[in-house]
């Protein structure tokens, strides 16, 4: 098993429990394709580099998981087309 971590931005324009059954999902979804989540970072409300779909902040999160090589994939499919996500991405950790 790898070690990945996945960054997930969150729009800032939906509601705290919403934003949290989010990161909730995101959860499930490395699970369910085999990945155990180790941690989660909440990094807050932050300024986005550039305006996305007209928003200009965002939630920050980062996903610490282990997972096989093939996860990474399945786990950015998923993540293209769920609600509140505007931005990801995943890599792998170097030992």
């Amino acid at each position: 098993m790898n070690k990945y971590e996945l960054a997930v931005v969150v729009s800032a324009k939906i509601e705290d429990d919403a934003r949290t059954a989010v990161i909730e999902k995101v959860k499930r979804t490395i699970e369910k394709h085999g990945g155990q989540v180790t941690n989660v970072d909440e990094w807050g409300k932050k300024k986005l580099a550039y305006e996305i779909e007209k928003m200009t902040e965002g939630f920050y999160y980062f996903v610490q998981f282990d997972g096989e090589p093939t996860a990474p994939a399945e786990i950015e499919a998923r993540m293209r087309i769920m609600d509140g996500v505007i931005r990801y991405l995943c890599v792998k950790n170097e030992a």
